[in-house]
């Protein structure tokens, strides 16, 4: 489920800054690797999510060590990238004392089916601290993981939006999705049924042969360290 929402093909994704903009002025936003020292706060941020809305499926939130695993595990694996955005409250783009200070929102890929023909497709999901929202950081996360995407060499990705979601609808056709269908009913949370709408973004032409995708490592660098 995704709420709202760089590498060069054989070339490496250096750590993006950028400059989003505010009520107050501009203020500066990093974009690097998850580690699992954000586990925390990356679970407060998903937490409100999880318990209040129907954006996820979930109805449990992770411990912090259970998302402290599933990030060691992700870069472990090495097949699907997990972004993060990191911004200072003073308009510096530092990375706070405990690895975790200034987390503003997180992307990611994911396996889309188990099954081997599907390996090129992928599923996306970003979440922005609802205080941020709308600055411009859930594009510059998007913008990241396709990029790192689209040099592994997956050709779309898809994303599964819980109805009703408006701002997400907006942001996903504004990054380029197109809408495919919808799942009725597909889940009962906080009350009520809710739809699902499947979204999908090509990445890259499909091939007529296509090699498998390659290891995030292979194209971003910074996921070989942690």
């Amino acid at each position: 489920m995704s709420d709202e929402g760089r590498a060069a093909d054989g070339g490496a994704a250096a750590e993006a800054t950028s400059e989003t903009a505010d009520s107050g002025g501009s203020e500066a936003v990093r974009i690097r690797p998850v580690d699992p020292d954000d586990a925390a706060a990356i679970r407060d941020l998903y937490a409100p999510f999880v318990e209040e809305t129907a954006v996820t499926f979930t109805e449990r939130v992770p411990s912090v060590e259970e998302m402290r695993r599933e990030i060691r595990d992700k870069r472990e694996a090495d097949a699907y990238p997990w972004y993060v955005a990191e911004m200072d409250g003073d308009g510096s783009a530092d990375e706070g004392e405990n690895g975790d200070e200034g987390v503003v929102g997180y992307a990611y890929g994911g396996s889309l089916r188990e099954r081997d023909a599907y390996q090129w497709a992928v599923e996306t999901s970003v979440y922005v601290d609802p205080d941020v929202q709308r600055g411009g950081i859930g594009r510059t996360l998007y913008e990241h993981l396709f990029e790192t995407l689209r040099a592994q060499g997956y050709v779309a990705a898809y994303a599964a939006l819980g109805m009703p979601n408006p701002e997400s609808v907006a942001f996903h056709e504004a990054t380029g999705f197109d809408h495919l269908g919808t799942f009725p009913e597909a889940g009962f949370k906080v009350g009520a049924w809710h739809d699902v709408e499947w979204y999908r973004r090509p990445l890259r032409e499909a091939p007529a042969d296509p090699d498998p995708p390659r290891p995030v490592s292979a194209v971003d660098p910074a996921f070989g360290s942690e």
